[in-house]
């Protein structure tokens, strides 16, 4: 699959918007978790097609909804700072090439611990993986 500059910057910009809490193993599992529904085999109007038509596939990434605070970084009205945008391309890039291997064993879904409560499906999913403030699932009804 080739890989536009657009994508490898949608993808950062939803690794810092949804996980820039994170270190740079928390943004690589979160890179992996749309990797997986990159290459997922449903029909493409399920996820999206690419990095950039998954991580803006409507409800599907919190940050990229227009009322939510991370929308006017994401959307190149303020700056993200540097160095936490530098984190976010490394671990774009590396999820990208496949350098870094899939910590979430095949992840299509997360949720951050953050949340009021962890979502409905996640109570019928498989969890593959927990990392500071997310938990990975597949098998996700």
């Amino acid at each position: 699959m080739t890989v536009s500059e657009r994508d490898r910057d949608i993808l950062a910009r939803t690794l810092w918007g949804e996980a820039r809490g994170e270190g740079l193993a928390g943004q690589i599992a979160v890179a992996w978790t749309i990797r997986n529904r990159v290459n997922d085999g449903r029909d493409r109007s399920w996820w999206g097609e690419g990095y950039a038509g998954v991580c803006l596939k409507p409800y599907q990434f919190s940050c990229w909804n227009k009322n939510d605070l991370n929308y006017p970084y994401l959307s190149g009205a303020k700056p993200i700072p540097p160095k936490q945008f530098a984190q976010a391309q490394r671990a774009a890039d590396l999820v990208i090439s496949g350098t870094e291997a899939d910590i979430t064993k095949g992840a299509t879904h997360y949720y951050a611990t953050t949340m009021p409560k962890a979502p409905a499906w996640s109570a019928k999913a498989t969890q593959t993986l927990r990392l500071g403030n997310h938990v990975f699932f597949k098998d996700v009804p």
